[in-house]
């Protein structure tokens, strides 16, 4: 942070940050993980940086709950469509939801129904690059990254080829509803587009009805019967959880792959790294979440009153959990700041962890693995072009535009 005001970590708001923070947070990140790793902020909540307190914080779900009814409500609503959504779908549910919905998916994604998965992908990703071939510039974004997990999930839930063209704005909009500061227009946009998708689902629900998928590979078809649960889904749980699926293995998806190709760009040592020892690529894909962690904000409400670094928090305080800085937190990590492919040991919260780590985690390294490992052996002296465009979120960190030569 060389230009503008001096900033002091103990003044930072989450819901006003410095403009120059949406560019490039990790500095701020630094300060707060030195300087107030525990910080209240102006509307009471608490912005946590230390990767123990949140690790603690993930594994404990007596003190710290999921459930973001009574945050929700003020921001959008009761009653309201992402108020429905965002307080029904599996992240911000507790038990008994959370544990009807974990176990109908992590039974549909197993090791070996994944594992199947793989040719299917390798076949998306080679026509994907096929395509790259044809064109210059590209953009890495628009016409790799984010068609990669909508055609991954769009098999999962076997939706239709022709019908999956407007899943990717509903996630951005229903997703862009979860920053800390939101206009009115973000808010309009995102209950339209919980409405649509929800309406589409209830058409693509009484389709699956009247003609069952293959119960082992159709999570649809699985979530509709309560496969791999001991009771099924209410309608409401089950349309509001399909669109968490789409949405959850969509965006973070799309900025792992986006993120990982604009790190090993910035890093040409790293990349030749990878090019002469292909056999780092999974540690490479580790180092990617952990340095750019496509989410970077969790939350959780306190049950009870906590104290943390003496700072004594109420009962139902909302606390943010700053996984991009717990991620870089020297305590932790030899030199945080370092892009290194190798590293060992590596205990990032890119997925975060307890019982609501990420369901989709092997599969979304799975994508992650082939689509940067392919795009690698195919075009090994890609390279980014002027022009790229941030995400401009907080609470996700990517790419709207990734511009690039292939050649």
């Amino acid at each position: 942070m060389t230009c503008g005001a001096p900033f002091r970590a103990v003044d930072f708001d989450l819901k006003n940050p410095p403009a120059r923070f949406f560019d490039d947070p990790f500095p701020f990140y630094d300060a707060l993980l030195a300087e107030a790793p525990v910080l209240r902020q102006p509307d009471g909540s608490v912005l946590l940086s230390r990767h123990a307190d949140l690790d603690r914080i993930y594994r404990d779900t007596t003190l710290y709950s999921s459930d973001k009814t009574a945050v929700f409500g003020p921001v959008f609503g009761i009653g309201t469509p992402l108020f429905e959504h965002h307080t029904t779908s599996l992240v911000f549910s507790d038990p008994p939801l959370h544990t009807r919905v974990r176990k109908i998916m992590t039974s549909a994604l197993t090791p070996r129904a994944i594992a199947k998965m793989e040719p299917g992908l390798i076949s998306t990703v080679d026509h994907l690059l096929d395509g790259l071939d044809r064109r210059e510039p590209v953009d890495l974004i628009e016409d790799f990254a984010s068609t990669i997990p909508i055609q991954i999930i769009g098999n999962l839930l076997d939706v239709p080829m022709d019908e999956r063209g407007p899943l990717r704005d509903w996630s951005l909009a229903i997703l862009g509803a979860l920053e800390p500061s939101l206009t009115d227009e973000q808010l309009a946009t995102g209950h339209k587009a919980v409405e649509e998708f929800k309406a589409y689902l209830e058409d693509l629900v009484a389709r699956r009805r009247a003609s069952p998928g293959d119960i082992e590979t159709d999570v649809l078809t699985r979530l509709i019967t309560g496969e791999g649960a001991d009771e099924k889904l209410s309608e409401i749980e089950l349309l509001q959880n399909c669109i968490f699926i789409l949405n959850a293995g969509h965006e973070t998806t799309t900025n792992l792959i986006g993120n990982g190709l604009a790190l090993l760009n910035d890093h040409p040592d790293q990349r030749q790294r990878l090019l002469d020892d292909p056999a780092l690529l999974n540690p490479a894909i580790e180092e990617i979440l952990r340095v750019r962690s496509p989410n970077q904000l969790g939350n959780r409400e306190t049950t009870a009153a906590v104290e943390l670094d003496g700072l004594t928090i109420p009962a139902g305080t909302n606390l943010h959990l700053c996984i991009g800085a717990a991620n870089r937190d020297p305590a932790v990590f030899d030199d945080p700041t370092r892009f290194d492919i190798a590293r060992k040991p590596n205990r990032h919260l890119a997925f975060a962890g307890g019982p609501h780590v990420c369901v989709g985690l092997t599969l979304a390294r799975m994508e992650g693995r082939i689509a940067i490992g392919r795009l690698l052996q195919r075009f090994p002296n890609y390279r980014l072009l002027p022009g790229h465009v941030p995400g401009g979120r907080i609470r996700f960190r990517g790419y709207a535009a990734l511009p690039a030569s292939m050649s």
